[in-house]
């Protein structure tokens, strides 16, 4: 299984502050692929709030989310309607 990797432009209007990286997380630890989130130089366990909070990732910054597993498809397709505003809060 390769990693798939996602380049995204957080257009959730809170970015992934407080409630976003809460969901964000939730939804990374439904599965069992190894999910990492960069930004910029910064590299986070996706499966972290204080990681995902570390990033700082306000509306409009781009992140890359990368998963590596046997489910890393399906929790990139679900990661990605929360950061595009997909999902509603």
């Amino acid at each position: 299984m390769s990693v798939i990797r996602k380049t995204l432009v957080v257009k959730n209007s809170q970015g992934l502050h407080a409630r976003p990286a809460a969901i964000f997380v939730q939804i990374a630890n439904k599965f069992n692929a190894r999910i990492t989130v960069r930004r910029d130089e910064e590299e986070v366990n996706g499966k972290s709030i204080m990681g995902i909070l570390m990033l700082g990732a306000e509306k409009g910054s781009t992140i890359i989310i990368e998963a590596d597993g046997d489910d890393a498809e399906e929790a990139i397709i679900e990661l990605e309607k929360l950061v595009s505003g997909e999902e509603k809060l």
